[in-house]
């Protein structure tokens, strides 16, 4: 366990479980985590956005659609139930361990394709959605901001190429002005994600060669190396061409999102402000408590 989370267990702002990367709250980093979620959806409302909101868990035949478990099965988690045995109702095996068939939501917008994908074509302007969600991926580690369940705070855009390329450079700026506002150090990096194994490798190196993923990055306390806090994916047709998402003229739809990590903005509140709300710099006390 590092400095940073003994001494913000120490403060009751973390709750140790024992399990690397799952930690508790105490009341006051959740009420940072809520004030953050209120700045964040101002720009939802302004802009008009869809809010909506999902389970932690959704149908694994939705995420082999979207593609996760060919490229991230090393982080996925898949839900089992059990079943009354002859050995009695927790018996293991094939006469008790039971799929459910849901599988733990690894990223916010994922839950999002469905719902756009059942309500057919899209208009000229395409669709805008913001959702959060507990999310989960299996990456055990005592790193304090890298946890295994953590909650995004994301918006999903979809439409034209140019209009989602559009929107991710637009939140881009509006994500800056943010952290600044939060006076927390950042900067910006291409980044790629995850994926698996050798052909994984080529994906990733195609990611960062196209521009596709960029991330924020803000070291979690003062001297510490920088953790992505933000990110901004431009999926071109992935999703949509897996849910066979068209615009109304039926040319296929790109999609794109922003996603925040919530936890990990919290922990840099703390990491550089102290552990005192209160005695938070008077600008990002304004921004958060108004």
């Amino acid at each position: 366990m590092s400095d940073l989370r003994c001494d913000l267990v120490d403060a009751g702002h973390l709750i140790a479980t024992g399990i690397d990367g799952i930690v508790g709250h105490g009341a006051v980093f959740e009420d940072v985590v809520r004030r953050l979620g209120l700045v964040i959806g101002r720009w939802g409302i302004d802009n008009g956005a869809e809010t909506v909101h999902f389970p932690p868990v959704m149908s694994r035949a939705n995420l082999e659609r979207n593609g996760y478990l060919r490229s991230f099965p090393q982080l996925a988690a898949v839900l089992h139930g059990f079943g009354c045995g002859v050995h009695g109702p927790f018996t293991t095996g094939s006469d008790g361990d039971l799929s459910t068939g849901l599988m733990m939501v690894p990223s916010a917008c994922y839950t999002i394709y469905p719902m756009v994908a059942a309500r057919g074509p899209l208009r000229a302007e395409g669709a805008l959605v913001e959702t959060w969600s507990r999310c989960f991926r299996r990456e055990p580690s005592t790193d304090t901001p890298r946890l295994q369940s953590f909650r995004m705070h994301e918006y999903v855009k979809l439409g034209r190429g140019a209009d989602v390329v559009a929107f991710r450079e637009a939140w881009i700026e509006k994500a800056q002005a943010l952290y600044a506002s939060l006076q927390l150090p950042f900067r910006l990096d291409n980044a790629n994600d995850a994926f698996f194994g050798r052909p994984g490798r080529l994906m990733a190196s195609s990611q960062r060669e196209r521009n596709l993923k960029i991330e924020l990055l803000v070291p979690i306390m003062v001297g510490a190396k920088p953790t992505a806090c933000c990110s901004f994916n431009y999926a071109e047709a992935h999703f949509t061409e897996a849910w066979q998402i068209n615009m109304e003229d039926e040319s296929t739809a790109h999609s794109g999102c922003v996603g925040f990590g919530m936890e990990r903005t919290t922990l840099a509140l703390f990491g550089h402000h102290g552990f005192q709300p209160e005695r938070w710099p008077d600008g990002v006390r304004q921004l958060l408590y108004g």
